[in-house]
Formats: C-alpha cells, sequence, structure tokens
C-alpha cells in the first residue's frame, strides 16, 4: 500500500501515531448574535499536535502560554481528551492569545478534538465533535458553549441554537478586521455585566439585526453584516471593559468599516468591511488605541476554514 496523500498513513501503510491540526481563532457573538453566531477567522490559529499515550499529558508554548495550566484537570484539551477517551500527549502552540475574545480556549479544544478523532479512529463528524469539543469551553466559562467551537471546527458562519437546531454552518467570505489590545478581559467577567432583562423593543431590534447579519452572511455582503452587528444590549455592557472602545468604533466606522463590535467576550475589537479597506481599517483602529495608550496589534483577514490537519 503506498503512502495516503492525507499523510494519516505511512509509505507502508501503517497509521501514524501522531496528527497535526491547525484551528483557527474565532470571533462569537458579532453583535446581535449573542452566544449563537461565530466565525471562523482565516488568522491567527493554534497548532495542536497529538501523540498517543499510556495518559494525557500536555504541553503549551507560545502566546500566553506562562498562564495556561498544562494539567489536563485545567485544561481545555484535557476534557476532550477525557470525553474521547483518548489519552495522549497532546502539545499546543498558542497563536491566539489567552483572554482575548477570539476563541482561544475554543481553538485548543476544536484542534485536539478533530486530531484525537483521527489518532484514535473514533469516527465522529465534525459536526458531532462540537458538543464533545465544548465540554473543555466548561472549563473557562463554566458553561458548554459551542459558539466558538462551532466555526472552529465547522469553518465560516455558524449558527449554535442549541436542543434540537444543533448547529448550521454557511461558507462565507467577509473580510474582517481584528484589533486585540494589550488588555485581559476574562470570560466570566464579560458574562456578569450582562443585563439581566431587555425591553420587546430590544428584542425586537435584535431579532432584526441578528436575521440582516445572517442573510448578510450567506451572500456574502459586507453592508447587510455590518448593520447586522449592531447591538443594543450586549454590547454596551461589555464595552465599558475595553479601555477606548468607542473612539476605535468611531475611527473603524470613519475608515470605511461597515459594522464594528466586541469580538465574543473582548477585549477584541472586530470590523466587517470590503477588501480594499482592510488596511486603512487596521491602521485607524491601531491609532485610536495608540491615542488612549492603549498598545495593540491588528490582524487583517476574513471569515476563513475550520480546522485542517496536516
Amino acid at each position: 500500500m503506498g503512502e495516503r496523500t492525507n499523510g494519516f498513513l505511512n509509505a507502508s501503510g501503517y497509521r501514524l501515531r501522531m496528527i497535526t491540526v491547525r484551528a483557527p481563532a474565532t470571533s462569537a457573538n458579532l453583535g446581535s448574535g449573542f452566544d449563537v453566531f461565530g466565525v471562523a477567522l482565516g488568522r491567527p490559529a493554534d497548532v495542536v499536535q497529538v501523540e498517543k499515550a499510556d495518559e494525557t499529558t500536555i504541553e503549551v508554548t507560545g502566546m500566553g502560554s506562562r498562564f495556561i495550566p498544562e494539567d489536563p484537570e485545567g485544561n481545555t484539551v484535557g476534557a476532550v481528551a477525557k470525553a474521547l477517551d483518548a489519552p495522549a500527549h497532546i502539545r499546543i502552540d498558542k497563536g491566539v492569545r489567552p483572554a482575548s475574545g477570539l476563541g482561544s480556549s475554543a481553538a485548543s479544544a476544536a484542534g485536539a478534538a478533530l486530531a484525537l478523532n483521527e489518532l484514535y479512529d473514533r469516527g465522529y463528524s465534525r459536526s458531532e465533535l462540537v458538543p464533545i469539543a465544548a465540554e473543555g469551553e466548561e472549563l473557562v466559562s463554566g458553561e458548554a458553549h459551542e459558539d466558538n467551537v462551532a466555526p472552529a471546527l465547522l469553518g465560516g458562519f455558524t449558527v449554535a441554537a442549541g436542543g434540537d437546531v444543533g448547529v448550521t454552518a454557511v461558507d462565507a467570505g467577509i473580510p474582517l478586521v481584528v484589533c486585540l489590545p494589550e488588555v485581559v478581559v476574562s470570560t466570566r467577567d464579560a458574562r456578569g455585566v450582562i443585563p439581566d432583562t431587555a425591553s420587546i423593543e430590544e428584542l425586537v431590534d435584535t431579532v432584526g439585526r441578528a436575521a440582516t447579519l445572517a442573510i448578510g452572511m450567506q451572500r456574502n455582503d459586507p453592508d447587510l453584516v455590518g448593520a447586522g452587528m449592531h447591538d443594543e444590549v450586549v454590547t454596551p455592557a461589555r464595552a465599558k471593559l475595553i479601555d477606548g472602545y468607542d473612539e476605535v468604533r468611531d475611527a473603524a466606522l470613519e475608515a470605511g468599516a461597515t459594522g464594528v463590535t466586541v469580538s465574543g467576550a473582548g477585549p477584541g475589537v472586530i470590523a466587517a468591511c470590503y477588501p480594499g479597506r482592510r488596511r486603512a481599517i487596521a491602521s485607524a483602529m491601531v491609532e485610536a488605541f495608540d491615542d488612549r495608550g492603549v498598545e495593540c496589534r491588528a490582524y487583517q483577514t476574513a471569515v476563513g476554514p475550520g480546522a485542517t490537519i496536516h
């Protein structure tokens, strides 16, 4: 038997004992789609490598690695390995900073789920891996949310409606700019500021905006996506945790963004736009944060594919 082009079998036809996966950063909520909407980002990404072992061990390098526990009981990938009954030595090279609002823990969990599923030939589909990867997310936020792990596994724009509806994914290619300030906002803190109630007017507006955003993603229409990002319930509360958010949002819109909102729990700020405006928008957002004395970095990216096996 010759070598398989997917790299899972060697030249002798034996299944390899090591799998490497690139798992993308994600942005959840997108303003109006709280706890439901998500997109996979073209960049940045984590790289997760798994190798069969008698018990699970974890090694973490890269961005913010010193803040990530390597104890399997305290790491998202440890929970995934346990759920799949797939002990392994797991190496995570972090390209997605923790506490960024870019699905850092979800990238690792999704990457580990896909890699371990392949390594142990568990046979789960990507959709079936979503709730398994979400078990790792529970360690971070206290609940098994799927809004980040869904796009990390499936790619594109995802709707994690839960219950009998499950997860829906559509391909999309909306250009995006993500600006990440050197500010830490924990998921638990960001959930703590969310209002307990909303008026019927706010509810109607949010439903309308969310529908507009979903149609915009399906049509690859930056104007509709931008209009659908607007939210008067969750975003204003979370924006207060990000020093300079209002100025950064205004700068991005003035530079040509069609919509701006908090990425996930923050502090990342995400802007939708047309392809030719990414550079100008990125520069404007960085300058606005800089004017507030906040260091940051910007990613010129787009809605992209889910995790890939290498």
